[in-house]
């Protein structure tokens, strides 16, 4: 079998077992992503080089004593916007075209202490803001399941490279969902934490208190590997938790859910919601209940004003997030300007792009003197009903069980001019973030037109182990997750 086809549990095995070279898994890597790059085009920047260098010397260093850790010689590919020292860091946008960070994010030093190899840093929406990855200032990736349609967004570059087999996995962030939609759309696992539990520290900010990164990968073992890496305190993120990471892979090996409670949301099986999807998300929840999990209806009744509050919030901190983009202290500057206001206004307008613009402004207005209380500080006490909402429903089962979207993915173009029916896109994934639980979608079927379908599962906070455990086990009583995509 091609080394691209292996999961990153299966490759780890053959490279820690000495029977390929860290040499080798890059030159494989590489020669795929020469192959299909060009139609897929998921990348915004490739580390070839570095990346032969890393592993010759990985090579080397191993013939002395051979010692390796999960990740070692495990090509990765990162968001690009999570920092990387020395290499570019754009967030997809002409704001940022240039930056080159002088330090790693947290989650990115845990993956070098782990003696990972970067492939390349991922395309997305810019500054994360968007659904579909057509928001990117260097042109939009394609779902390599139809290259006609979106990968989603705004993680779709990390969702494509992985569905694409151009890395083992990757790494993405989700602030309405932008893991787990990405991740239904290509056919493969977004696992999004519970907010807290991985640091945030080096993430380009786009929403302070809903932003949080995880890992998008071929599997749920991969997943739980690659989240063990990555979860953990860090003191320099002042959000992080500091409680004990459980073993997620040893989760795992209880392939039944017996004495397990799973709730059905009514609010989530409502006009809008695709029949193919419907239909494959039900015969999932069937999957489960014969695994021997207890299946309830369960309510979640502000659902519908989920959208609502997290465009206000979202935006809202979008906004003041993105006032340090001013052309002074770094990125972009626009040149010929007439004094320092007239520099801000150019180097905003030229700088950013239309959907970044577009939510800054409507930032701007619900935190305006006069709209506040209307609208974000309303917005604000939505969001407690929300979690209360979520915290009455664990009281009475121990995962909940929703599509991961609406719909499967949708061609490109076809919402670029609509952005209420983009928003829309995401409806079933963002509740999970203004609650700061932790969600997974893994693929559950397929629609006639061959386009991948999510199911989404919804734990408590800090209980990954327990989402993973069932996800793995509803992934392992099907074949689903073993199709991979065929480019044309």
């Amino acid at each position: 079998m091609s080394l691209h086809k292996l999961s990153l549990v299966e490759l780890h095995k053959k490279f820690t077992a000495g029977e390929v070279t860290a040499t080798e898994i890059v030159g494989a890597y590489f020669l795929r992503i020469s192959q299909v790059e060009p139609k897929v085009k998921a990348f915004v920047t490739q580390s070839k080089d570095a990346a032969y260098g890393q592993a010759e010397a990985l090579d080397q260093k191993l013939k002395v004593w051979r010692k390796t850790y999960p990740l070692t010689g495990m090509p990765l590919a990162v968001k690009d916007n999570i920092c990387t020292d020395g290499v570019p860091t754009t967030c997809s946008s002409r704001m940022l075209q240039n930056f080159v960070p002088p330090y790693d994010a947290t989650v990115v030093s845990r993956l070098r202490s782990q003696e990972y190899i970067l492939v390349g840093k991922t395309n997305l929406d810019e500054f994360a803001m968007g659904s579909s990855t057509e928001n990117s200032a260097f042109g939009p990736s394609r779902n390599p399941w139809n290259l006609h349609c979106v990968p989603g967004g705004s993680s779709g570059g990390s969702a494509a490279a992985v569905a694409a087999e151009e890395c083992v996995a990757a790494l993405g962030s989700d602030t309405g969902g932008s893991i787990r939609q990405p991740a239904a759309f290509c056919g493969v696992v977004g696992l999004k934490p519970t907010y807290g539990r991985v640091s945030r520290y080096g993430l380009v900010a786009f929403a302070s208190s809903l932003d949080q990164i995880g890992p998008i990968t071929r599997n749920v073992s991969d997943a739980a590997l690659l989240l063990q890496v990555i979860a953990g305190h860090d003191p320099m993120d002042s959000t992080s938790v500091d409680c004990s990471v459980p073993d997620y892979l040893k989760a795992l090996q209880k392939r039944d859910l017996k004495s397990m409670r799973v709730g059905v949301p009514v609010e989530f099986f409502t006009e809008g919601l695709d029949p193919e999807v419907e239909q494959a998300v039900r015969g999932a929840i069937g999957e489960l209940k014969q695994l021997g999990a207890e299946v309830k209806e369960i309510r979640l009744p502000r659902t519908d004003a989920a959208v609502a509050v997290y465009y206000v919030i979202a935006t809202a901190e979008a906004s003041s997030n993105l006032a340090r983009f001013d052309g002074v202290k770094f990125g972009f500057r626009a040149k010929e300007t007439k004094d320092l206001l007239d520099l801000y206004m150019k180097t905003r307008q030229e700088g950013f792009g239309p959907e970044v613009k577009r939510r800054i402004m409507l930032g701007a207005y619900v935190l305006s003197a006069g709209y506040y209380d209307a609208y974000y500080g309303k917005a604000q006490a939505v969001r407690t009903l929300v979690c209360q909402d979520f915290d009455a429903a664990f009281k009475e089962v121990d995962l909940i069980v929703t599509p991961a979207t609406p719909t499967p993915a949708f061609r490109l173009g076809e919402k670029s001019e609509d952005p209420l029916q983009m928003y829309l896109s995401d409806i079933f994934t963002i509740s999970v973030n203004l609650a700061g639980l932790p969600a997974i979608a893994l693929p559950c079927g397929f629609t006639r037109a061959g386009l991948p379908i999510g199911l989404q599962l919804i734990g408590r906070a800090f209980e990954e182990d327990t989402m993973l455990r069932a996800a793995h086990a509803y992934e392992q009583s099907t074949q689903w997750w073993t199709k991979r995509a065929v480019l044309r």
